[in-house]
């Protein structure tokens, strides 16, 4: 197998995205969405067309069946603030009740999203965040929000970091690439990963790489790495397409299962790509659980409520030997 699998291509997972985007928003008035507190109208912005964020989708819908919420949800077609904030103000002018968003910048997020809270709309970040992510404390520009909804990025990259060592006997070269700089997400991944491996004296680690969200970009840097570096032993991608070109790069130069390869997320296809070595570990995330629990959360909060500043939604290590098992399986993501 030369490419790690996604279940489906990323211009048809685009197309899925504005089809749903129009069957939520449609029956919507254009002028505004906002609505009484028996039926509150959430809108749900992620990041990008990705796996990922059609599972959170998922849980979202859930959680607004079982509290009859209107959900809004639109997907940007790349992971830029260009794409993202005509999409949020957009969002602001319908005014919902609250926004659940997974920002894309820490920082050029912070004033659109305060234009939200300006507007009286609760805003919850999920998977993301804006400043620090630590919210609610009085202190800076960016302690509005209300919540955030997230795996612990940075745990999952001391877990990644631990289970690549294990698999090559804690000593070789081993690097990151990752998505680019200022992602609150994958820069949480590559600390916990670089403190974590640091701990293993026999262990080489390289620089960190950026793939800018492009496999292809991914698969270049690991061939230059494996160019310079016989001794490479590991790699972690920290995002998912970055893990892609990482596992497509290795296969490619025939050394599939001599240099490791651990991915962040889970998504469709990773049963197989697992078991047939393209992939060795897997870091999967519970974004169904991000989007259920950031519903329910924004329903509390527009009713008064107090809503936890953070809530953490844990992860699952899946390889070859488990990824079947009823205990794993159900947290591959979904298109």
């Amino acid at each position: 197998m030369g490419t790690l699998s996604e279940g489906a291509s990323r211009p048809r997972r685009r197309a899925l995205g504005f089809l749903l985007t129009g069957a939520v928003m449609a029956t919507l008035p254009a002028s505004s969405a906002h609505a009484d507190k028996q039926s509150p109208v959430v809108a749900l912005l992620p990041g990008v067309v990705d796996p990922f964020y059609f599972t959170m989708y998922h849980g979202a819908q859930k959680a607004a069946t079982e509290d009859k919420v209107q959900l809004l949800f639109q997907v940007p077609k790349s992971w830029n603030t260009t794409e993202q904030v005509p999409i949020l103000k957009a969002f602001i002018a319908k005014r919902p009740d609250a926004i659940l968003i997974s920002p894309v910048d820490t920082q050029q997020l912070i004033e659109p999203l305060n234009e939200a809270r300006k507007a009286g709309i609760k805003v919850i970040t999920v998977d993301t965040f804006i400043g620090t992510g630590k919210y609610q404390t009085g202190a800076g520009n960016a302690d509005f929000p209300l919540s955030f909804v997230a795996s612990d990025n940075r745990e999952g990259g001391r877990i990644a970091a631990r289970t690549l060592a294990k698999a090559i006997g804690e000593k070789g070269a081993v690097f990151c690439e990752s998505l680019k700089p200022g992602v609150s997400s994958t820069d949480a991944r590559v600390q916990g990963f670089t403190e974590e491996i640091r701990k293993y004296p026999n262990i080489k680690l390289l620089p960190t790489l950026y793939s800018e969200d492009d496999s292809n970009k991914a698969a270049t840097d690991v061939s230059g790495v494996m160019a310079r570096e016989p001794d490479l032993a590991g790699v972690f991608g920290a995002n998912t397409f970055s893990g892609k070109g990482v596992a497509q790069a290795i296969h490619m130069a025939g050394k599939s299962g001599k240099v490791k390869v651990i991915v962040f997320d889970a998504v469709p296809g990773i049963d197989k790509d697992l078991k047939s070595g393209l992939v060795d570990y897997a870091i999967a995330q519970r974004p169904a659980d991000m989007g259920y629990y950031g519903v329910k959360y924004a329903v509390d909060a527009i009713n008064g409520k107090t809503v936890p500043k953070e809530k953490g939604t844990g992860f699952v290590v899946m390889d070859k030997g488990n990824v079947d098992s009823p205990d794993v399986k159900p947290f591959i993501y979904s298109n």
